[in-house]
């Protein structure tokens, strides 16, 4: 009981830490609220909502490795939702939804990937997995003129819809000096033990549609400018 009340504890930590940006005002300043309402008293827009699931089963030996959550669409979860673990490391995203029920790729799949950033100077680059051990990841584009230390942190990037930026995603856990270019390759330590997931939190950006949206048509637009010219 001791053990139990103490894991609920720390995943209620967890979540509080998670619900830093929560909410943003529309001058896109982050503020920390823990309710549920999609606009507080100050007119502050809600960013973000979280859920929390229950892990049903996850693979961790394969090349490509999911894990199912126990819930679906009739709990509010959708298919690009991330995932992150009840310490607050990044799992990975929602690919396939049903009603009761959702499978996630983790980060330990040979196809996941994903821009990050290192925390100390805000540089981005790309975070994926070789397929070998589950307890180190690569991270691709950093610029050898930024001071990389073995220890330092590694956080969700800008540049996606379904993570909340500024989220932990691992440390550095070795440092390479790329000879054939102007980069490092960085061995990283994820924040997520993926060998003992038992729950998880569920992150829905409240504005994935129209920003997703957004995207497309802007894409469209550019490219028919491009093919009528």
């Amino acid at each position: 009981m001791q053990a139990e009340n103490k894991r609920v504890h720390q995943m209620n930590d967890s979540l509080m830490n998670l619900l830093n940006e929560n909410f943003v005002s529309i001058d896109s300043n982050a503020i920390l609220v823990h309710d549920t309402a999609t606009i507080d008293t100050t007119g502050k827009k809600r960013a973000y909502t979280w859920r929390t699931a229950q892990v049903l089963y996850a693979t961790v030996n394969g090349e490509r490795n999911y894990l199912q959550i126990n819930r679906g669409s009739n709990s509010g979860i959708s298919d690009d939702m991330g995932v992150f673990s009840s310490n607050g490391g990044l799992v990975g995203k929602v690919v396939n939804t049903g009603k009761d029920f959702s499978e996630v790729m983790t980060m330990l799949h040979v196809m996941f990937r994903l821009s990050v950033q290192l925390k100390k100077t805000g540089n981005s680059g790309i975070i994926s997995w070789n397929g070998q051990s589950p307890t180190e990841l690569t991270l691709n584009g950093i610029p050898k003129t930024d001071s990389v230390h073995v220890g330092d942190t590694i956080l969700t990037g800008n540049y996606s819809l379904s993570f909340p930026p500024g989220k932990m995603v691992g440390t550095v856990s070795k440092v390479i000096k790329d000879e054939a270019t102007n980069f490092f390759i960085l061995r990283v330590k994820p924040t997520a033990n993926f060998g003992s997931l038992q729950q998880v939190f569920i992150v829905e950006n409240m504005n994935y549609a129209e920003q997703q949206r957004l995207n497309d048509e802007t894409i469209k637009k550019v490219e028919a400018k491009s093919e009528n010219k």
